[in-house]
């Protein structure tokens, strides 16, 4: 089921090739995504309905929903807590990271300071298909809220009736988002670039999708539309470090909770020392005999795989070339490992933080750079919705202090008009 490889017996190009995630096939899908750009951009709200009835085969009334309020949503009281709940931990976690303005005197009269404000207008997606995700209204909701964007609207497909499922409408009132766009794939994306009749140009679109969607994000945010995009976004992955003294059906459940999400997804087990690998095939083989999403699981981990390491020094060494969205570190001194890690996601230390609990509840954000992009990407976070201005003020005394600084240095670049800017302020002060 898994294939096992022994990372000493790698050479740099078997792991280069290893570390590359399964790719899909490109040039049609950016032919396909492009023509459904400019459907969107030319017709706007009627293209979008068009695209969703082809694809969707549906055409919601209204396709703009206004969100109900949180107390009129009918929804069981389990659902209302566990959201509430989850909610209530993102707030908390993300409120502590609202960034502080920083102010700095950099030499006498010479004043520089930070300060932050939000990205006015952003577009949220919500994937829906055979696996909607309210959680990620929340993942994104929240941080929103937090930094203050102006206009937020959210973009899901409907459902079978013409509606958003109840329970993102839910999350949505939980964040303060006032309206559903019934749109789905890169439609919706593109609508929300551009602009149509019923909503807003964005600034920032934010949230996972299939390949579709990825690309589209991917062409808008080079296009005329002018829009940013979170991060480069693919399927879902996760690699767990074990050792001996792990559970393997806590391993198996683990790589199984990622590999259900499609069957794009890559789930990699990489062990420390002596781990029995046949009680974990066991136990995985075990799990599939009645998981709903079995057969998407089992294409998933047809290209997945194990690595087996002879310490922890090898396993963090494939850790950072991996760089992996996910890692569940089932090691016994977990805590300890973790400045061994430089290319990560987010990190599940020790056996019973399973990745489930960020997905969902913990308090930390689950859209997280896929495809190696932790080497130098960020999850979202309050900073995601933000961007940052500097100040600077000078006094006479501190453009006096600072002045044959900047003039040798324009000379340098041979930029007469920035030396001039300063020489003819400090005649004005001689006179």
């Amino acid at each position: 089921m898994l294939k096992t490889w022994n990372f000493d017996e790698l050479d740099e190009a078997q792991l280069y090739k290893l570390c590359r995630r399964p790719r899909f096939e490109t040039e049609n899908i950016t032919r396909s995504v492009q023509d459904i750009i400019d459907e969107v951009r030319l017709n706007g709200d009627d293209g979008v309905q068009a695209l969703t009835e082809k694809f969707d085969g549906i055409r919601p009334d209204p396709q703009l929903w206004m969100v109900r309020p949180v107390e009129d949503i009918p929804i069981s009281p389990q659902i209302r807590s566990a959201f509430e709940r989850a909610f209530e931990n993102l707030f908390l976690f993300h409120k502590a990271q609202l960034p502080q303005n920083i102010e700095v005197q950099t030499m006498p009269g010479v004043i520089c300071r930070r300060e932050s404000r939000p990205v006015e207008r952003v577009g949220l997606y919500i994937p829906g298909g055979s696996a909607p995700l309210p959680s990620t209204v929340l993942m994104l909701g929240v941080p929103a809220m937090l930094a203050g964007c102006e206009y937020k609207i959210l973009a899901t497909p409907p459902d079978i009736t013409g509606k958003p499922p109840i329970e993102i409408e839910f999350a949505a009132a939980l964040t303060g988002i006032p309206h559903i766009y019934l749109a789905g794939g890169a439609q919706a994306i593109a609508a929300m670039a551009y602009g149509t009749a019923s909503i807003q140009k964005v600034d920032k679109i934010f949230g996972p999708g299939n390949q579709f969607v990825t690309t589209a994000k991917m062409l808008l945010q080079n296009s005329d539309a002018m829009v940013a995009i979170d991060l480069p976004a693919g399927p879902s992955e996760v690699m767990v470090v074990a050792d001996a003294g792990a559970d393997p059906e806590f391993i198996a459940l683990d790589l199984l909770s990622q590999a259900e999400h499609g069957p794009d997804s890559q789930s990699v087990l990489v062990t420390v020392g002596k781990v029995n690998l046949d009680a974990v095939i066991a136990a995985i083989e075990k799990q599939l005999t009645d998981l709903p999403r079995a057969e998407i699981a089992r294409k998933a981990l047809s290209h997945s795989y194990i690595v087996t390491t002879e310490n922890s020094s090898l396993a963090f060494e494939m850790v950072n070339r991996y760089a992996p969205e996910h890692l569940i570190l089932h090691l016994k001194n977990a805590e300890e490992a973790t400045g061994d890690i430089h290319h990560a996601g987010s990190v599940f230390l020790g056996p019973w933080s399973p990745e489930s609990v960020g997905d969902y509840a913990s308090g930390t954000n689950h859209t997280l750079p896929t495809y190696g992009y932790a080497r130098m990407y960020s999850g979202v976070s309050v900073d995601s919705f933000l961007k940052f201005i500097t100040f600077q003020q000078l006094d006479r005394k501190g453009l006096q202090a600072i002045a044959q600084c900047v003039t040798t240095i324009a000379d340098v670049e041979k930029l007469d008009a920035h030396k001039r800017a300063v020489t003819i302020r400090l005649d004005r002060l001689r006179d």
